[in-house]
């Protein structure tokens, strides 16, 4: 890929005159998210385009097919707010992330004050790299929900349980932190963390509430914090989806082992797990091991799984290791 292809040349370049010290100061120097150049295609955090997500034929056909229920359901009673989310969120989960935006702006304008459409368009506002927009749209989501009761969300995509976890107030909090996050807005990720904690209300979502605050408190060289959650963390926990997130707090408690943890993220053979992938980078970056955690941000850019966190994670840590304008 060639955006591979930039961050080696910085990389060989740049090494040697990499910003040291306090991770604090990364928050000077996150390059926000700016408009995209052309509005119909979705570009990474250096501004080259991305290319269609990837499916298997299998999934493929599974997404149309719930695509097409969605749309029929939609056109048959477009004024109906639960149709409007979930056609725009059955076009996500084919990749088409742009018309999922473009449907749930619609949908704003004949329900400008829904906390739901807003925690879903500011989820594909993070997907599509347009951070300050994602942000924009959390906040607006935090203030509507204040007055409204919290509610199980649906799962578009079931896990092994056929159980849904999240809540809308956990969603949006959730999400906030990580737009913050991405763009280097450390304190401002805290405090949507924490709030976010009052909502998580089963193991899954501890853990991975735990995992983002646990990342966000060592970049601000909080580490006192940071392991005060690891408190809560232990390997009995029933956990049902965010396994990655348990393993890589264990990681960071001294637990796990990161070589089994790297070959699960990277095997042989099969698909890498950018959300691994991500939190072992940091795991190194924490020892003071920048080249090697630059390493492993660099492999999960060489995958294809561009809309998973864990990848737009890694880009940010790159843009800011790197800032060297792409020609």
């Amino acid at each position: 890929m060639k955006n591979k292809q930039y961050f080696l040349v910085a990389f060989i370049f740049l090494f040697s005159c990499q910003m040291g010290g306090n991770r604090a100061d990364a928050e000077q120097e996150r390059i926000p998210s700016a408009e995209p150049k052309d509005p119909t295609k979705i570009y990474n955090l250096m501004g080259e385009e991305l290319p269609p997500k990837q499916l298997t034929e299998e999934a493929r056909a599974k997404h149309e097919k719930n695509l097409s229920i969605a749309r029929s359901n939609y056109e048959a009673n477009p004024d109906s707010l639960d149709l409007v989310i979930w056609y725009g969120r059955r076009l996500a989960y084919l990749g088409r992330y742009l018309e999922a935006i473009d449907v749930f702006s619609a949908g704003l304008e004949k329900f400008p004050t829904s906390h739901k459409l807003r925690r879903h368009r500011g989820h594909r506002f993070i997907t599509t790299r347009q951070l300050e927009k994602a942000i924009s749209d959390f906040e607006m989501a935090a203030f509507y929900s204040v007055n409204e009761e919290n509610a199980i969300e649906p799962d578009g995509l079931p896990n092994r349980l056929n159980k849904p976890l999240g809540n809308d107030k956990f969603n949006i909090w959730y999400h906030y932190g990580l737009a913050h996050y991405l763009s280097g807005r450390y304190d401002k990720a805290i405090s949507a963390y924490r709030k976010c904690m009052e909502f998580s209300d089963n193991n899954d979502l501890l853990t991975a509430t735990s995992y983002w605050l646990f990342m966000t408190y060592k970049k601000i060289g909080n580490s006192a914090l940071a392991d005060e959650l690891l408190n809560a963390i232990s390997n009995e926990m029933d956990i049902v989806e965010n396994t990655a997130y348990l393993d890589l707090l264990l990681l960071f408690k001294g637990e796990k082992d990161v070589d089994k943890l790297m070959n699960n993220a990277f095997p042989e053979e099969g698909n890498i797990d950018p959300t691994l992938g991500y939190g072992i980078g940091n795991w190194y970056q924490q020892q003071g091991d920048t080249e090697r955690s630059n390493e492993i941000f660099l492999r999960i850019l060489d995958s294809s799984y561009w809309d998973a966190f864990g990848y737009i994670a890694a880009e940010a840590e790159l843009v800011t290791a790197f800032p060297v304008p792409i020609s």
